[in-house]
């Protein structure tokens, strides 16, 4: 299991809450636990991990994020779909899709050519990711 961090987790949740102007009581409503549970939460007070899985969506952060905040990540934000009422969509965060781009042009690099070194994969893989960004693919 990897470290947890309760202080982080308290940080990004009341900081979130504080942003989209949710008062606890209403925040542990909609969570479906009691005000002290959100509280000790928000305190970094020992708390189940059932119950801070359930901040993710009163929050607008898709599932996971609130345990992936305790381990050191970063939420990810949802929004609601304008195609499909109810259904909410998670936007992978930009450096996470861009190192990504990075990884398969690198390995397609090495599986389709020879006699590139490891420095002009970089610089090919580093020019894509810059062009598929400014064409507004990632």
């Amino acid at each position: 299991m990897a470290h947890q961090d309760p202080a982080r987790l308290a940080k990004y949740v009341k900081d979130r809450r504080l942003e989209l102007g949710i008062p606890r009581k209403k925040a542990a409503a909609e969570a479906g636990m009691s005000k002290d549970t959100w509280q000790r939460i928000e305190e970094a007070d020992s708390v189940r991990l059932m119950s801070i899985s359930k901040v993710d969506a009163v929050l607008g952060w898709a599932s996971g994020s609130a345990v992936g905040i305790l381990e050191g990540k970063e939420p990810i934000t949802t929004k609601a779909s304008e195609n499909a009422p109810g259904v909410d969509i998670s936007q992978r965060p930009a450096v996470d899709i861009e190192g990504r781009a990075r990884d398969v042009i690198q390995l397609a690099t090495i599986a389709t050519t020879s006699g590139l070194t490891a420095e002009e994969i970089r610089e090919l893989s580093d020019k894509a990711v810059r062009d598929l960004k400014a064409n507004g693919l990632i």
